[in-house]
């Protein structure tokens, strides 16, 4: 049986620069080398916004003074927090509580109008757990004077409310000390709470650990 002579294999030609799949496949690797190097870069590139020098509370009034600048990698939430090109108008407050050093969110500043709570003044005897302090939230209890120069039983007036300052002062007496605490109230509540304290009724304060989660 006769074989078949193959003629030889046929040889692969060397790429010419010319081939546009070379020059494709050059553009797409320098493409992806490109994509890479800014990908590195912008990770590492930190930018100016402001932490707050002190704790912002609710209402307090702010200006350039009420921050610090510091540099810091921001990646995708770029934006979303304060930088020195803010500008702020005379009746800029804070609407949300920030605490000291941190990083200030563009929503916890805004105006006036905008706040949906007002601090109210709540004065106490009693100690007050450590646990209470600017931020935490408490539960504010207050009990009505009754017609025997006693007092009601307690009612729980303003559940959760945020504490937004506190400050130990002496007793109108001078007998000793009480802790007088600026506490975060609704519209809504706010009537029913300056009648209580404006006919003398006793006020109490409870930590409540839940109202903040």
């Amino acid at each position: 049986m006769a074989m078949e002579v193959q003629g030889p294999a046929p040889r692969l030609a060397k790429p010419s620069w010319k081939d546009p799949r070379l020059l494709i496949g050059i553009l797409m690797v320098l493409a992806s080398v490109a994509g890479v190097v800014a990908l590195v870069g912008n990770a590492g590139r930190t930018v100016p916004v402001y932490a707050a020098k002190d704790v912002l509370v609710v209402g307090q009034k702010i200006t350039a003074d009420s921050f610090k600048i510091v540099q810091v990698q921001l990646g995708e939430v770029d934006g979303k927090y304060l930088d020195p090109g803010s500008g702020f108008e005379g009746n800029a407050v804070a609407v949300r509580m920030v605490p000291k050093d941190e990083l200030v969110p563009r929503s916890s500043i805004g105006h006036t109008d905008a706040l949906d709570r007002k601090p109210a003044s709540v004065q106490v005897e009693e100690p007050l757990p450590k646990e209470v302090v600017v931020g935490s939230h408490v539960d504010v209890w207050v009990s009505l004077p009754d017609e025997r120069n006693g007092f009601q039983a307690p009612v729980l007036m303003l559940p959760g409310a945020e504490v937004a300052a506190l400050n130990v002062a002496s007793s109108s007496l001078g007998s000793g000390r009480n802790m007088q605490l600026m506490v975060l109230v609704t519209d809504a509540q706010m009537p029913q709470f300056l009648g209580a304290v404006a006919n003398k009724a006793k006020v109490s304060v409870v930590w409540n650990p839940g109202a903040s989660r």
